[in-house]
């Protein structure tokens, strides 16, 4: 499904961030746009700055459940600053809170959750529905064997000693 990403440009508070970006909306259905302006109010101005396409996958089906029973399901949006003309530049949107939160782990990403709109949350939620399959949860079971019984040997095996490696330094006294 495509989506229009609408992104807010404010001031920014510290010396260093003259402006502070966020993606605040998502559009379903949106036509294709590149930072289009939308509406200013004083200096917040806000853009509709890509469309993207919503991509869902079945085996993915799990993650859209956990966010649809979220307080406030959401859309997540991957953005970065890549030193382009453009702001910033849109890479992904997803459903799934676990890819939202693989992209926020690199660091190199902005990633903004957004609220789904009310359209959009039954389409996720009838795709996932439709997709789910649950798996029983299958507790391992742990062996009995002993493995601390077991010496391989006395310290790392490619440092030749004849003796204990765990050995009091000689100090030379004398």
């Amino acid at each position: 499904m495509p989506l229009g990403v609408v992104v807010r440009k404010t001031p920014g508070v510290t010396r260093w961030a003259k402006w502070n970006w966020s993606a605040v909306a998502v559009l379903p259905g949106a036509a294709p746009a590149h930072w289009l302006e939308l509406r200013r109010e004083g200096k917040a101005v806000e853009y509709h700055a890509a469309t993207l396409t919503l991509t869902l996958w079945a085996t993915d089906s799990e993650s859209y459940l956990a966010n649809l029973s979220d307080s406030c399901p959401s859309v997540y949006v991957v953005m970065r600053d890549e030193g382009t003309d453009d702001p910033l530049n849109m890479l992904l949107l997803t459903a799934s809170p676990y890819e939202g939160q693989d992209y926020a782990d690199n660091g190199e990403d902005i990633v903004e959750k957004v609220p789904m709109p009310e359209g959009l949350v039954a389409w996720v939620r009838d795709f996932a529905l439709t997709h789910h399959e649950h798996e029983a949860f299958v507790k391992r079971r742990r062996d009995h064997e002993r493995v601390d019984l077991k010496q391989d040997g006395k310290g790392d095996a490619r440092i030749r000693q004849t003796s204990d490696v765990y050995r009091a330094p000689n100090r030379g006294l004398v």
